[in-house]
Order: structure tokens, then sequence, then C-alpha cells
């Protein structure tokens, strides 16, 4: 069963979602203005890329949007043979300056703009409607392959013109009437919308995706939640009005009103700090490191302080798998996506291997984001992947470290010493006598020596007096000369510089 928290009394809306008292999303959600995905946009086409079969749409916001020909409507729509579909230029469907209808269907992250759909969707409770989608999909989580083909006769008996849309593996035992009645909403809302928005000019905002509250309660079955509670009056009486029509209202909802912060309150703050974590250590003293780049994850699992009580075998067995459960919890929490490399510990059988891939497997069977797992490489790797469409939590909650430039590293006391040195060098022989230096305080230790001994060495050397002002507050990998002139104003400067640090 599972608990929702939700924390809304700050303009950063948060979400948690709890399974037998382990935390396992986190959903957070900054001002409207920020909110992108799934939102719909009348765009305007700024170029067309033959090379790559794709085009760039300006949809009014920072980046433009990033549009495939597989993911064009005309494409979409053709009845053509695939084949002869699949050779056709992304020219022949859409020019620059034409204006289309697109939807995002993943965030824009780094330096890449949003990426782009012109099949436009709208998820609902047990379908996900499509003004012109054309088809009828049916999920493949249901449990019988006859249940699927009749929601499938269903859904077609339904359509209207060239609507699709998609059944969800929630609608697994729902009636006819229930699907219709959905239906009817979502295609009365659309064609309300489209009449009010139609004939604005690009770029131009149609739709935007529904708040934190709405997508959740859309997105989760009822069936399996024990408890909502919310420290906010406002979105209390909106959750009430959500679940009224389920008659659960009064059993299920609660509203925090203690004064200390809900999430602090019951233990999902500290989850989130671990969250943020490189290393994550196991309950068997195992541990992970979990490095994140633009271009993939990569996860390391270490024996660490588990030693194991018969076998080395045992040992290893026992941490991958310990290991697995925990690394499916992770890559949910923290919302990784994309291309992950797992390096488990190395395992020599291969009934150990196929143990730890199932484990794994089944762990992950609780994620609702897709996951594929691509099996071991030739080095013993684990290949996966994870679909993206929103900002992990470190992109969402961090940013690349000013002094570093996100590498994660700066240069040793060593090497910033030699660095300003090889820069002194450069002065060698000017006409001023003096100049004067600010180092961080413990690289001046390494440059000169712990009683300046070098210092009366290097300006021999240089022919110049080297007046030092070691900052403690200065950070890392910076330094100035702060002065050059006669010593007698050198020293004036230095002795400024020391009353206003």
């Amino acid at each position: 069963m599972k608990k929702i928290y939700f924390n809304m009394a700050t303009r950063e809306r948060r979400a948690a979602i709890v399974e037998n008292g382990e935390v396992v999303e986190l959903m957070i959600e900054r001002p409207v203005h920020n909110r992108v995905v799934s939102s719909v946009y009348r765009g305007k086409v700024v170029n067309v890329l033959p090379g790559m079969q794709a085009a760039f749409i300006d949809i009014g916001r920072d980046k433009n949007g990033f549009l495939y020909r597989d993911d064009l409507l005309s494409f979409h729509l053709s009845t053509e043979d695939e084949a002869e579909k699949k050779r056709r230029s992304i020219s022949e469907f859409v020019k620059e300056g034409e204006e289309i209808l697109v939807q995002v269907t993943k965030e824009g992250f780094g330096t890449k703009g949003p990426r782009l759909t012109g099949v436009v969707s709208f998820p609902g409770k047990f379908i996900v409607y499509m003004p012109q989608g054309g088809y009828v999909g049916v999920s493949r989580r249901f449990s019988s392959e006859e249940e699927r083909e009749r929601l499938r006769q269903v859904g077609e008996s339904l359509l209207e013109g060239e609507e699709g849309l998609i059944i969800r593996t929630s609608c697994e035992g729902q009636s006819a009437d229930v699907i219709a009645s959905e239906l009817q909403f979502m295609r009365a809302r659309w064609q309300k919308l489209w009449e009010e928005e139609k004939h604005r000019k690009a770029p131009a905002l149609i739709h935007q995706d529904t708040g934190l509250i709405e997508r959740i309660m859309r997105d989760f079955s009822f069936a399996t939640v024990s408890e909502i509670v919310v420290d906010h009056l406002e979105e209390y009486r909106q959750l009430k009005g959500l679940l009224a029509p389920y008659g659960q209202s009064e059993t299920m909802l609660r509203l925090y009103r203690e004064k200390e912060n809900i999430f602090t309150a019951f233990g999902i703050e500290k989850e989130l700090e671990r969250a943020m974590k490189r290393q994550i250590w196991l309950k068997n003293g195992a541990y992970l490191m979990i490095d994140q780049t633009e271009a993939l994850t990569v996860i390391d699992v270490n024996t660490g302080k588990f030693t194991g009580k018969t076998n080395l075998h045992d040992t290893i067995r026992k941490t991958n798998a310990e290991a697995a459960k925990e690394i499916a919890k992770q890559l949910r929490l923290r919302d990784i996506s994309g291309i992950i490399i797992i390096d488990f510990i190395d395992m020599k059988r291969e009934d150990d291997q196929k143990y730890v891939l199932e484990t794994f497997e089944q762990a992950l069977k609780r994620d609702r984001t897709k996951t594929s797992i691509h099996g071991l490489t030739g080095l013993g790797l684990v290949e996966m992947t994870r679909k993206k469409i929103r900002q992990n939590l470190q992109a969402s909650l961090s940013k690349a470290c000013p002094t570093c430039s996100g590498k994660g590293a700066v240069l040793s006391d060593e090497a910033q010493a030699f660095k300003i040195e090889r820069q002194l060098w450069e002065y060698r022989g000017m006409v001023e006598e003096a100049l004067v230096l600010e180092l961080p305080s413990h690289v001046a230790t390494v440059l000169f020596g712990a009683k300046s001994e070098h210092l009366k060495r290097l300006e021999e050397a240089l022919g110049f007096r080297i007046l030092v002002f070691p900052n403690r507050k200065m950070a890392e990998e910076n330094f100035a000369i702060r002065f050059i002139g006669t010593l007698t104003e050198a020293s004036a400067q230095l002795e400024r510089l020391k009353a206003e640090a």
C-alpha cells in the first residue's frame, strides 16, 4: 500500500510516494511558467534539417524545440507503404515558416531544447486521448491477451474521424461505458479548447499540462493508496473534491496542521538529502557509487564493510542482490534516465549472474517509468535504459559547482602553486620594484614554504619583491596580482588588503 505526502505550503510544490515505509518517488514542481512537459503549443518551423530528418520549432521558449520526422502528424497519418514512407525526406512533410501544432514530450536538457511530437495526446485515468492519433493502442501489461483484444475492440467502436486512443493498464476490467464516458469528456474538453485557441498566431501556448496534484491523482490507482496527507488548506479542499466521486475523501485524506515541515516530520527530507549523495550505503555494509553525467549514469557496487559469513562467492552474490534492489529504488527515487551502466562485483558463475539480473528485473517492476535491461557486456557490466521525460532530481535541485565547473575536482595545492609560480616568472626583469600577490593561504604555504623559505629565492631569481597576502576566504584555484609598483606603494596596498579582509 502507498501513502502520498504533499508539501504545498511554499512556491516549490513537492510530493512524495511512500511504499511499505520507504520513499520511492519524489516529484518537484516549480512555479507554473516552468511546467512544460505535455504542454501543447502552436509552433513555427524555423529550420528543416534533411540530414538529421528533423526540424527546429519555435514554441516561444528560450530554446527551440526539436521535432523528428517520424513524430510529425503528417508522417504519422500517411497511408503510404511503411518502407516507402521511411525513404522520404522530412522536407516533403514540413516547410520552413509553416505553423504546426506540437506537444512537448521531454524537457530540454543542458544545451538541448525540448523534444516535441506532432501527435498531441491527453492522458486520463483509463485512456490517453489523441484528437488526431488515428489508431487504438493497448497497454502490454494486461493479464491476458483476451482482455487486451476486448478493450481494443471497445476503443475502435468509440472513435470518430481521425481520433485515436491508448488503453491504459488501469482500464483492465472496466466496462465499455466507463471508457466511453471518459472519452466523451476528453473529446468535449479538447473541442472547447481548440475552438478558443485555434486562431492564435505562433509561437503560442495552447494548453498547459495539469499541476502536480492532478497528475498524481490521474496516474495512481486509489485502490493501492491508503493515505494522502497535505499541508495546505486550499490543496486539501481540491483533493477532497477530486476524491469525492470515489467516496474515499473522508477515510483517506488528512490535513497536516503542525508547524514542522511535513517532509521533515515524516522523514522524507532525510531521504531527499540521501538521494543527492554520490555514495549510498546498503544495510549489509556494502555501498554504491552513483556518478551522473549528461551522456550516461554509471553505478559501481562495492563490498565496503560487508565481509560475509561463509565464503567469497556467497559474499559477492548477497552483495550484488542487495545492490540490485537498492539500485532499482535509487533510479526511481532520483528519476535517473537515459543510458545506465552498472558495475556489479564480478561474478564468475552464470547462475549467480542470472540470479542477480532476475532480482534486478523484479525490483524494477514497481517502476512506473519504462525500463529496459540489455544484459551483461563482455566486461561484465549491466547495460540498461530508462525513459527520459523530465529532469532528474540532481538536475532539478543542484547546479554545476562554480569552483570546479561541475568536474567534481579542483587542482591540487601543488598544481595551483606551480601555476602561480609560472605566472610570476612572466614578470621577470620588470622595472617595477614589487608586486602584491593574493592567493589562498593553503596554497601560499606550498608555494613559499611554511616559513617562507622559498620566497627569497624566487625574489632573487625574478628581480623584484613579492608581497604576499594569504587569504583564507579565497576560493580554490583563484589568485590575483593586486598591485605592481614601488615597494612603498605595494606595502601600503598590502596593508589595505589586510584591513579589508
